[in-house]
């Protein structure tokens, strides 16, 4: 049988950029260390992202671990690009490491679909387990060959319903109400089977549209919900946490095999670590948020689940399409508490 090699995608005229300047300025994959090896990583969002701590984090823990020989340069708000950027970056082998979203590596591998399924966690706490278990260690290898590895996964908390007028307890309570989704099928698919009616659109725009009745609410975590200060038109936040969504710490393939094997495996083992650092510092985000919220006259409702995933179960279904996908669900299912 004929074994065919993934195809790169091509390489973007921005990551072009990008990395040229970083491979003139002597800190590209092939420039010569000298002391301390800098690990050049591409963030998207803010210092104050608790995935930005994170890798602080891990950075500080490595350069101790491994007598200053190695540390982390994390460039935040896409300094280095997009996420599709970084991840080109990396590949080529400019930077060595960013953190992705899950759905830029389904394009090299569709089991990682499975991690963003809807109701595939029970809870944030299931999610951890499954993420800081080893039980995703082989589909994290799977990308060998394609110039790049996933090292490990950290979390973006948990996507639940918001609303006006009244909170969410049921499938019944989801009846006729308009809920802003992110323009993406599986998620109007969501929305529906969920009992509602998903509107793709614009993050700018979805506190105006429930402001003037377009929407009746909309989907997110609390960190974001408080930010945009959605609780002023959506006040009623209830817990479905039907979506949580993953993202990927990536590391160049070439730099990871010409590590010493001790500083590997110490690396390796430091940034599954920076994992359960991660969900710690969301957990303390997430407080603060839904204090925020509070205080301006939110209401938080905890929700039973077990309606909503029964509702759910055909498009899981119409979703696992491979022996692998199933049996990567079920792996996860298992973790369950």
């Amino acid at each position: 049988m004929l074994h065919l090699k993934p195809v790169l995608p091509k390489i973007s005229l921005i990551a072009t950029a990008v990395a040229a300047t970083i491979l003139l300025s002597g800190c590209g994959d092939d420039a010569a260390p000298t002391g301390t090896v800098t690990l050049k990583t591409a963030f998207n969002q803010s210092e104050n992202n608790p995935q930005y701590k994170a890798l602080v984090s891990f950075s500080d823990k490595l350069e101790s671990a491994t007598n200053g020989r190695y540390k982390l340069e994390i460039h935040p708000n896409e300094l280095l690009g997009d996420q599709r950027a970084s991840l080109e970056l990396v590949q080529s082998g400019a930077i060595q490491m960013a953190v992705v979203a899950n759905p830029l590596v389904e394009n090299f591998n569709k089991n990682f679909s499975v991690l963003a399924m809807p109701y595939v966690y029970d809870n944030p706490e299931h999610q951890r387990k499954v993420f800081t278990s080893g039980a995703l260690d082989s589909l994290f290898a799977s990308t060998k060959g394609t110039g790049f590895e996933v090292i490990t996964a950290y979390t973006a908390g948990a996507r639940s319903v918001y609303t006006k007028g009244a909170a969410v307890t049921s499938p019944a309570n989801m009846q006729g109400k308009k809920i802003r989704v992110m323009q993406s099928d599986t998620m109007i698919k969501m929305l529906s089977c969920m009992g509602g009616t998903g509107v793709p659109m614009g993050q700018g725009e979805v506190y105006s549209a429930i402001q003037q009745g377009v929407l009746d609410g909309a989907e997110n975590n609390e960190i974001t919900y408080a930010d945009l200060k959605q609780y002023e038109v959506a006040p009623y936040f209830s817990a479905t946490r039907h979506v949580m969504v993953a993202d990927l710490l990536v590391a160049n393939e070439n730099f990871l095999a010409k590590m010493d094997e001790g500083d590997r495996e110490l690396f390796r083992k430091l940034a599954k670590e920076s994992t359960q650092t991660q969900f710690e510092l969301w957990d303390k985000a997430l407080d603060g948020a839904r204090q925020t919220a509070k205080d301006n006259g939110a209401t938080f409702t905890e929700v039973d689940i077990k309606p909503f995933q029964e509702r759910c179960k055909p498009l899981q279904s119409a979703m696992l399409t491979t022996p692998e996908q199933k049996a990567l669900y079920e792996t996860i299912r298992e973790l369950a508490e």
